[in-house]
């Protein structure tokens, strides 16, 4: 999964908690994303751009950290 802004995606499928670790650091939290939308997520070719196109504004989230 190369990318030069995220370094982790993990999903909790009963929850619909997407988290993403990003490469700095910061650690956030995607609220009620559906799991057809994390596996397209992880099938896109630039993960960044997935995120700031389908999820970001999209989804209410919290930073973890």
């Amino acid at each position: 999964m190369p990318s030069t802004v995220i370094a982790a995606i993990k999903y909790n499928e009963p929850k619909e908690i997407l988290r993403i670790v990003f490469v700095s650091g910061s650690v956030y939290d995607y609220l009620k994303v559906p799991a057809d939308l994390y596996r397209a997520m992880i099938s896109a070719k630039s993960k960044g751009t997935f995120l700031n196109n389908k999820i970001k504004g999209f989804y209410s989230f919290r930073k973890m950290r």
